[in-house]
């Protein structure tokens, strides 16, 4: 009985010295909700850590800070939109594990050109805890990946754009071939005589001879060339054909990479020209493969191994004599093929499965493949032909789309943003 008094006692005693002790320190605020958003809440803490960190990065900029209630407003806005993004990744299911967060930190410090423990080094040294970057880094891939879903879907590019933007300067330029020419000018005066015109055709003769013999036409520049870019070599640096006077275009356009010139007359002088590179003009060649296959699923009242067996029976039919188109049209489970007899057309390896891309390089052609079995069920294949492909048309096309893509995804990304923003219960309590 004493003993539980005396507990009491004790307890009671901690209370009031807990409370003597409050009376007179200075009162600590507690954190408090800053904005409801829809199921969730911000936090003051979390706008005040988002503030010091918008300072941090415009103070490093050296930009002007706007007054404190149009960068907490600003601030908040956008603590707001990334709250609701989230919510729908979580609604959505999207999630990033450790593994994925791992390997973007990884790639993060890659390209600022610093390992993951230089990387958090610097962090801590910039007055930032790992631990909260982390977080943030995983915040932003969850948004990435709910804006990616989103919007992707609702962007639409049409064949006829691409022929707009390919048409227009801007595409014009984007597509350009670009030349790297070296110069090296052995110049005349105004009016020469003709001696003088004998003598510098001489001595560009000479230096054509030199440069044939193997030697270096930026040392060869700086030493004889009255161009204005002799002291970079005769560097003219990249420019396009319609950035070049008339004579150096018309060569550069002839020229293969690494080609000299001989020595052209102008009225300026003789020149020599040297193309140093390219580009622009890139080819890109594909290895395409020309293949028919037969297509046998496992199904509910065909069992893989049945599945296996008609594949096998199939592929004795063709051996002795039957025809592969014929037995495609009858039994193909693709559907795609199957009327044309299985033919595939011609088709990139990279964009088929690991196992049929393995079977068409162990196949000869013309051969029929044995049955083999791939995710989609069990094969036989007919490779007919093999080719290199210049496919640089449809890569051009393809970063016409990438790039006329980005742009809708700006735009489309602002509509979108608003639309949920006013589409959500939004409650600010500043």
């Amino acid at each position: 009985m004493m003993k539980g008094l005396k507990n009491l006692f004790l307890a009671a005693c901690c209370a009031l010295a807990v409370v003597g002790g409050t009376a007179n320190a200075k009162p600590v605020p507690l954190d408090r909700i800053v904005a409801v958003v829809d199921k969730d809440v911000v936090m003051q803490s979390e706008l005040n850590n988002r503030i010091e960190a918008v300072q941090r990065q415009l103070n490093s900029r050296n930009i002007p800070m706007p007054p404190d209630n149009i960068l907490k407003k600003q601030v908040l806005e956008q603590l707001i939109l990334e709250n609701l993004q989230l919510q729908m990744g979580q609604r959505g299911g999207i999630r990033i594990d450790d593994w994925t967060l791992n390997d973007a930190i990884s790639k993060i410090a890659k390209r600022n050109g610093m390992s993951v423990e230089a990387f958090r080094k610097n962090l801590e040294s910039d007055g930032l805890s790992y631990a909260d970057a982390r977080e943030e880094i995983r915040r932003e891939m969850i948004i990435n990946r709910v804006r990616q879903r989103q919007i992707a879907e609702r962007i639409q590019i049409s064949e006829q754009e691409v022929d707009n933007f390919l048409k227009s300067p801007e595409g014009l330029a984007s597509m350009q071939i670009e030349y790297r020419l070296g110069h090296i000018l052995i110049a005349t005066p105004d009016n020469p005589t003709p001696e003088q015109v004998r003598e510098a055709e001489k001595k560009a003769n000479n230096i054509a001879i030199q440069l044939d013999k193997g030697a270096n036409f930026a040392e060869m520049a700086i030493t004889h060339s009255s161009g204005q870019n002799a002291l970079k070599g005769g560097d003219l640096g990249w420019r396009s054909a319609d950035q070049l006077p008339s004579l150096f275009a018309e060569q550069a356009l002839k020229m293969k990479d690494g080609e000299v010139s001989a020595p052209i007359r102008s009225p300026g002088g003789f020149h020599i020209f040297k193309l140093n590179d390219t580009r622009g003009n890139e080819k890109h060649m594909e290895q395409q493969v020309h293949v028919r296959h037969i297509l046998i699923k496992p199904n509910e009242i065909r069992s893989d191994l049945e599945a296996q067996m008609l594949a096998k029976s199939l592929y004795d039919k063709i051996e002795s004599g039957q025809d592969f188109g014929e037995l495609a049209k009858a039994y193909s489970d693709d559907t795609g093929s199957a009327l044309n007899g299985g033919d595939l057309n011609w088709v990139s390896p990279k964009s088929l499965v690991p196992e049929f891309q393995k079977a068409m390089k162990d196949t000869p052609l013309k051969i029929v493949s044995e049955p083999f079995k791939s995710s989609y069920g069990w094969h036989v294949l007919q490779v007919l032909g093999k080719r290199n492909s210049d496919i640089s048309n449809q890569v051009r096309r393809s970063k016409v789309r990438e790039i006329l893509g980005n742009r809708k995804f700006e735009e489309e990304l602002q509509v979108w943003l608003r639309e949920i923003r006013d589409q959500s219960y939004v409650e600010v309590r500043l």
